[in-house]
């Protein structure tokens, strides 16, 4: 029942954050602001989100077939058919509840496959663990094909916050941030080490151990090489179906690659906020797109564009998945009894 509760509390929480979100990107919104807002979204050329679509597709039957790479050392061999199911679903219960996905993934994959849950929650730790690191080196990329104006506004923002009226660095401000970063950090690790036997603490242990567990298995990866290409095509994929995503909307379309790199960086940020990065997602878009001259309204209006055309595939499939799941495996146990016999 506490878990119902706390489940359902989240639930509220992420979906109420979302929904002030949206509202937020929208309030101040003159009638001239809203009908510009309507007409960009009525004028977007959708043929091309088409290929966008694909591109995203492909980034998710990479992701089901680099799944299977990190479940090889288990000695689990499910169908691919299956493990593509497993990971729409994945996406498809991550949009109703925050993080459900990861566990409905692996207890999909093993009922039909008759594998562990617990040890295929492993491997999606692994996974996650390698998305960070992937997410982290976009950041890097982003910075640095872009310091020009990524790199200036992260100084000019980080000037403004530790300058004093005077017009002088805060270097006392800096070192007291800095100082009681390094206290909490050390004393989170104290108390960590010191009350691991309550329950909550326990259990945030156990995850970072579980973290730790997940980036190391990797070195465990039979086809280091396959593993390594799945990666890469996967957060490609998400690149160039932004950068397709452009040419949608004529505002945007003279963007490049850099700005798919910020929006990809900030984007992917934002899906974590709220669940199916619901109104974070819109405003990561839109306020990303100030830093290279696009308006508000038509920032906002191909925020809602990129977010609806992921939250539309994820819909459409993982429905998709969800009928015709138990009908293929139905066929499939028939063609093998059929085969033993």
């Amino acid at each position: 029942m506490k878990k119902i509760i706390l489940t359902t509390l989240q639930y509220i929480f992420f979906l109420g954050l979302g929904l002030f979100l949206l509202w937020w990107t929208t309030k101040d919104l003159s009638p001239f602001e809203v009908d510009q807002l309507k007409n960009a979204l009525k004028e977007a050329n959708y043929l091309l989100i088409i290929p966008a679509m694909i591109f995203l597709l492909l980034s998710h039957y990479s992701r089901s077939l680099r799944w299977k790479i990190l479940m090889e050392p288990l000695n689990f061999q499910p169908s691919t058919t299956n493990t593509f199911f497993a990971v729409m679903l994945g996406y498809f219960f991550n949009l109703l509840v925050p993080r459900l996905g990861e566990v409905m993934k692996c207890t999909i994959l093993a009922r039909y496959e008759k594998t562990p849950v617990d040890k295929l929650i492993g491997t999606m730790v692994a996974e996650r663990a390698i998305d960070v690191i992937c997410l982290i080196i976009v950041i890097f990329i982003t910075i640095f094909i872009q310091i020009d104006i990524v790199g200036d506004f992260a100084l000019t923002e980080f000037k403004k916050a530790y300058t004093t009226r005077s017009g002088s660095f805060d270097t006392k401000k800096v070192l007291v941030i800095l100082g009681g970063m390094v206290l909490i950090i050390g004393t989170a690790i104290w108390a960590l080490r010191k009350y691991r036997h309550i329950g909550f603490i326990g259990k945030i242990i156990t995850g970072i151990k579980g973290i730790w567990q997940g980036l190391t298995s990797i070195r465990f990866v039979k086809r280091k090489a396959a593993f390594a290409f799945h990666t890469l095509f996967i957060w490609a994929m998400y690149l160039l179906s932004i950068r397709i995503g452009f040419y949608a909307m004529e505002p945007v379309s003279h963007l490049g690659i850099g700005p798919s790199f910020t929006i990809l960086t900030f984007g992917s940020l934002a899906m974590i906020i709220t669940q199916g990065g619901i109104g974070a997602y819109q405003l990561a878009v839109q306020k990303t797109l100030t830093l290279y001259n696009i308006g508000e309204v038509d920032g906002l209006a191909y925020g809602w564009l990129l977010w609806a055309f992921q939250t539309i595939l994820v819909l459409v499939i993982g429905l998709f998945c969800l009928f015709i799941l138990p009908f293929y495996n139905r066929k499939r146990n028939e063609k093998l009894s059929l085969g033993k016999g």
